[in-house]
């Protein structure tokens, strides 16, 4: 199939799906409290109170003149216990009172049914799906951390939320910052003018040692345990192709106008095989192949007393690029400006795309990152070739648990290609 075909399918699917939300109100209710072009106070509510959330509250905090985290959510007391501690130093911007303090499976409900204007949602990952659809429900404009969904049926449903928050008036901004790095910004541009003309090929790398893990105590059901140590299930983090591997993906997106048509890929579980890692892979290695003929090569690891490496590379028809720092080609460049935190740039943008009444909405490009992540684990699980067709319009696969309740969740087996089966 083409790149044409695959576009024009995908759109389909995606108008189709997107009907399945109701529209609601086009004028979003932070609107009569914000003057457009002015600097209203923005009140955000967090939804998750772990390490990420936590620093994504601070981050939002520092971003922008007059916006204070006023509610709090997460499933665990203490998470959200600890979260608050750290964020009382924020001092006036921090202003979250008992009765705004949400604790349990329906926390983010609660939060969402305050007078928030902005919503963070840092829970893991498989949670995301079902917590932007609620958000924008609600009528809150959304920062998200990617990625965005775990798998196939839930890239749909945030496809379908992002189109009803646009439709809303409402802003969507998601945790891949590199989109929101002056370096990115400046280098991307000129790859996109001609700079390196043609892109042909790529290749983009997470490659590290071994990360946190959340060992089970006694009094933990399966439920439990695999939530506080959610990295290494694939339910609940979308394995690390996904949660981490998807900055280094969605660069070669960006670079490349778009996902990809399909993917090959393998990997596997070699050296971290503990019980307590869950059953997710060490190491994947995945060529993407792109409309335009262009072949990337992916590779994340997860292995301690190996090389590290993080970083992306463009060949061209007339030269190269490190996407965040240089160009080799017919005029060479090298980034040597000054940089702002792109944790606290990707807020600012936020924030002030909606004082100015001209909402971001980044949510179908997150999610074609995303999705093109799953692809590459698919095709590394299954042994198979995924093409983007199949994956965003014809995939069966929800590896959501049937009930969000404590209580026995078996762990999953782990995927062996060749007999894992694709669904």
């Amino acid at each position: 199939m083409s790149g044409n075909d695959t576009t024009s399918r995908s759109r389909r699917a995606f108008l189709k799906t997107s009907g399945a939300l109701a529209v609601g109100a086009a004028v979003a209710p932070w609107a009569s409290r914000m003057h457009v072009g002015g600097s209203g106070e923005i009140k955000v509510g967090l939804i998750g109170c772990g390490g990420r959330g936590t620093g994504a509250a601070r981050n939002c905090v520092a971003s922008s003149e007059g916006v204070r985290i006023v509610a709090m959510g997460d499933l665990f007391a203490d998470r959200l216990a600890s979260s608050k501690r750290n964020l009382s130093s924020l001092g006036e911007a921090f202003d979250v009172t008992p009765d705004r303090e949400f604790v349990g499976f329906d926390a983010y409900e609660k939060v969402m049914a305050t007078d928030v204007d902005v919503v963070i949602l840092a829970t893991p990952p498989g949670f995301r799906p079902l917590m932007v659809e609620a958000a924008v429900a609600h009528g809150k404009n959304v920062f998200m951390e990617k990625p965005v969904a775990v798998d196939p049926v839930g890239i749909r449903r945030v496809l379908a939320a992002s189109e009803v928050a646009a439709k809303k008036g409402l802003a969507i901004v998601a945790g891949t910052q590199r989109r929101h790095e002056l370096n990115y910004l400046e280098v991307m541009r000129r790859i996109h003018d001609g700079a390196i003309g043609e892109v042909v090929a790529g290749q983009c790398y997470w490659n590290q040692g071994f990360l946190w893990v959340h060992s089970r105590k006694p009094e933990y059901s399966d439920m439990e345990w695999q939530i506080r140590n959610w990295l290494y299930f694939t339910w609940a983090s979308g394995d690390h192709i996904c949660e981490q591997h998807i900055h280094n993906i969605d660069v070669m997106n960006w670079a490349l106008g778009g996902p990809p048509v399909r993917a090959m890929g393998m990997g596997g579980r070699q050296v971290r095989t503990a019980p307590v890692c869950g059953h997710i892979f060490d190491h994947f290695a995945v060529e993407f192949e792109y409309p335009n003929g262009a072949i990337v090569q992916s590779m994340c690891r997860q292995i301690d007393g190996t090389k590290g490496r993080v970083g992306e590379h463009l060949v061209g028809t007339k030269g190269q690029a490190n996407p965040g720092r240089w160009i080799k080609g017919a005029k060479d460049f090298r980034f040597r400006g000054k940089r702002r935190d792109p944790y606290v740039q990707e807020h600012a943008d936020l924030i002030a795309s909606i004082r100015s009444g001209n909402p971001l909405n980044e949510g179908r490009r997150v999610a074609e990152s995303t999705l093109t992540a799953i692809m590459g684990r698919m095709s590394a699980y299954t042994g198979k070739e995924i093409t983007w067709d199949f994956a965003l319009n014809e995939s069966k696969l929800d590896l959501s648990p049937s009930r969000h309740e404590f209580g026995p969740l078996p762990t999953p087996k782990v995927a062996m290609p060749g007999k894992t089966p694709l669904v």
